[in-house]
């Protein structure tokens, strides 16, 4: 083993190894110079290749530009949903469900000119309004309506004009 190790620093220390390893070192110099001048040239032609492509423009800023807005339309598109989201929890207490009853609370009035008119959200709360009319006045009045129904008495008129409602008929009808 000794005498192979001492043979190895033996070429070492001759001057053909020094000369070809400098040679080879030289060697490498001269294709890594050649390696850079041809990346230089692929860029320049990429470049070139780019803005063909993008018509004049740069396809680089093209695609960033793009991007920018496919962000921006991410963001808004986040928003909407958003709002729609609060706009269903907020229609739930809407009026959505109205119900009106025609009807002749007075004999001698000769018409249906008194009604009652339900009005409901989803969760059928509300308002009833009841407008009796008479020859000589007419008067409305109006009860709370929670689920459906009132704390209130509540005429058959008004229990008619609740039903309709809920029962979403078509309101200009009468029975």
């Amino acid at each position: 083993m000794d005498t192979l190790l001492n043979s190895l620093l033996e070429i070492t220390k001759n001057d053909m190894y020094v000369l070809g390893i400098t040679l080879f070192c030289i060697l490498l110099f001269i294709l890594y110079i050649a390696n850079i001048v041809k990346l230089n040239k692929m860029k320049k032609e990429y470049k070139k290749f780019l803005e063909k492509v993008g018509n004049g423009s740069n396809i680089e800023e093209i695609l960033n530009n793009h991007l920018d807005r496919i962000n921006k339309v991410i963001t808004k598109n986040e928003e909407l949903e958003k709002y729609c989201m609060k706009l269903d929890t907020d229609i739930k207490y809407c009026i959505q469900k109205v119900g009106i009853y025609r009807y002749n609370a007075y004999k001698d009035t000769g018409s249906d000119l008194s009604f009652t008119l339900a009005l409901l959200n989803e969760k059928n709360d509300g308002i009833i309004l009841n407008g009796i009319y008479s020859r000589e006045m007419s008067n409305i009045y109006a009860k709370p309506i929670k689920n459906g129904k009132s704390e209130y008495k509540m005429t058959d008129e008004e229990l008619e004009a609740i039903k309709r409602a809920i029962n979403v008929t078509d309101i200009t009808k009468d029975e």
